[in-house]
């Protein structure tokens, strides 16, 4: 039997490293053994032990791991020799990187057949959940899964927003049908899907051009959906707002605002829900009042509708809340109050607005904020603008100067304060604001009303004595703040004239034409209409008194003007009238011709 020393026989030349064959492949070395469940070791034979005479080394044991240059290690902590994949696999991966990476580098075209094929996959989506909700309607397991695959498909058409010239294409498919009556699904979660995707794709941010959003929206019109709509505002919870969205976006075209208020009972609705007693004003209590002053705004038949349900009169009543008391700043609810005042002031201008405004005590309510309020005494100024505006606007006039509203007009018309608060600085004086100082706003609906009372009252009646006493009295300082701000705003009014007329010189004539409407926004941005109301009023306090013209003459000749510069802002009104408007105001032009004689 051999010794343990012939098995193992010492090297000739002894050495202090033991040397490993490294041209030896690691895969044969372990093919070489394996390793049966029970952690033993097959071999294909017996084990043998050959005597290998080397002059350098014995070498024994498996390959050591190649070298990284060689093949890249997948652990990182070196426990296992080897990428762990065969170089077959490593190709099948590889070529699955390059094919991804090749899709990347081309995305999909989005043209009419990619809308053709997602039409056609849309509708097998809704066909095949009908068809299951039908056959297996005890049995909701059924049809969920073809749910999931149709609100999946609904929020893929999302991606039509960015594309807005398929829009056509996409109505003409029958697609935009087969969308809205998903309004109706038993699955609420389908419809709130479905109108979200409308008002996204019907949404003023797209990039849509009219008749592409026209094409869209007609369709949208003819397959039902406003009143489709107005039965989700029952049966959808109120913390969705996709549908409130729809309404503002077709709100912007004045027919189909019209057909909103004819069609289905949302006017009704609205005013039903803005009255609810809530402990703070909700957003959707404030939304409504949105929604439905938009509505108002772009339709006079909506108005009509509104002023029959006594609409003025629960507005006002809402509105009188507000009175002295102001809402908080930045909340919900001062958004409602300013919704509020928009609603009434759209309906006022209805010549029976104004009858009903009247019967609901407004002028009254309007008088006490101006004396009282604070953020609705602008609103409530605003207010009376209109009501007392236009041929049908003489009885508003003459309440108003009942109802002592003279002296809170005039207050704030004359209105001066104690201090100004400028950063660091603080300045007592006791001298009027300067028109200047005033808002804008503020102080064209002033000079509105004035204008109004001025053209309204009947002439000798006691109202209207009673106004030019209020003229006239102190020296005429209501006549001297008349002319200040008359020449506030002739000098922004003249600057931007003579910035048009330097642009007028560079331009052809039909270029002139097509800037016309441009040029006349920057006018009355400049604050043309403040001025020429202010003419109106100085030219009917010449013609009305004549201490009150000789008392114009004088302030005007400090400038070196003369009432002829009050004929030629008259004239310019008058000229600017379309003399073919079906609804021009033929008794402001008569006024105004009147009135430019009386300025000779």
């Amino acid at each position: 039997m051999a010794s343990i020393d012939d098995l193992f026989k010492k090297p000739n030349a002894p050495s202090n490293k033991r040397k490993f064959e490294y041209s030896q492949d690691s895969n044969a070395v372990y093919k070489a053994a394996k390793i049966t469940a029970d952690g033993s070791i097959k071999s294909n034979g017996k084990a043998t032990v050959e005597d290998e005479q080397d002059d350098d080394d014995v070498e024994a044991g498996p390959a050591p791991p190649p070298d990284e240059a060689e093949e890249s290690v997948d652990d990182e902590e070196g426990r296992f020799f080897g990428g762990g994949i065969t170089n077959d696999t490593a190709d099948v991966l590889d070529f699955i990187d390059k094919r991804d990476q090749g899709d990347d580098s081309k995305p999909e075209k989005i043209d009419a057949a990619w809308v053709r094929k997602l039409a056609l996959n849309f509708e097998r989506k809704i066909s095949k959940n009908s068809e299951l909700r039908a056959k297996f309607e005890d049995n909701p397991q059924k049809f969920m899964g073809s749910e999931a695959d149709l609100d999946a498909d609904i929020k893929a058409l999302s991606i039509l927003s960015d594309h807005p010239d398929l829009y056509g294409e996409f109505a003409k498919l029958g697609c935009v049908a087969s969308l809205v009556s998903l309004l109706s699904h038993e699955n609420t979660d389908i419809a709130i899907d479905a109108i979200e995707i409308i008002n996204e794709l019907t949404d003023e941010d797209v990039e849509a051009e009219q008749e592409q959003w026209d094409l869209l929206v007609d369709a949208t019109l003819e397959a039902d959906l406003l009143s489709l709509l107005y039965d989700n505002v029952t049966r959808l919870d109120e913390a969705n707002e996709s549908d409130r969205g729809v309404l503002e976006n077709l709100s912007s075209r004045t027919a189909i605002s019209e057909s909103i208020g004819k069609d289905t009972s949302f006017i009704p609705w609205l005013l039903k829900r803005i009255q609810q007693k809530e402990a703070t004003v909700s957003q959707n209590r404030q939304y409504s009042a949105e929604i439905l002053a938009i509505l108002l705004q772009s339709s006079p038949f909506n108005r009509a509708k509104c002023i029959e349900l006594d609409g003025i009169d629960h507005l006002l009543q809402l509105l009188s809340s507000y009175r002295k008391g102001d809402p908080a700043k930045g909340t919900e609810e001062e958004e409602y109050v300013e919704n509020l005042f928009d609603c009434v002031t759209c309906c006022v201008d209805e010549p029976n607005g104004k009858s009903k405004f009247l019967d609901a005590e407004g002028i009254e309510l309007c008088l006490i904020m101006l004396r009282e309020g604070k953020m609705s005494k602008p609103r409530a100024l605003r207010l009376l603008n209109h009501a007392l505006g236009g041929p049908e606007g003489v009885a508003c006039c003459q309440k108003l100067v009942q109802a002592a509203g003279l002296k809170p007009v005039f207050s704030t018309f004359m209105k001066k304060v104690s201090s100004f608060h400028w950063p660091q600085i603080e300045v007592t004086l006791d001298v009027p604001l300067t028109p200047a100082q005033h808002d804008n706003q503020t102080t064209e609906h002033l000079l509105g009303v004035l204008s109004s009372l001025l053209r309204s009252l009947p002439a000798n009646s006691t109202e209207r004595i009673r106004l030019l006493a209020k003229f006239v009295e102190k020296d005429y300082e209501k006549i001297a703040r008349t002319i200040q701000t008359r020449r506030e705003h002739a000098s922004k009014v003249s600057a931007i004239d003579r910035e048009i007329s330097n642009e007028k010189a560079e331009l052809s004539e039909v270029e002139r034409d097509d800037r016309a409407d441009e040029w006349l926004s920057r006018r009355l941005d400049a604050g043309l209409y403040s001025l020429q109301t202010a003419d109106v009023v100085l030219a009917w306090l010449v013609a009305e008194d004549d201490g009150a013209r000789g008392r114009v003459k004088s302030l005007l000749g400090e400038k070196g003007e003369g009432l002829e510069v009050l004929r030629a802002s008259l004239r310019e009104q008058l000229d600017s009238v379309d003399k073919e408007a079906e609804d021009r105001d033929l008794v402001f032009q008569d006024m105004l011709a009147t009135l430019i004689e009386h300025l000779q």
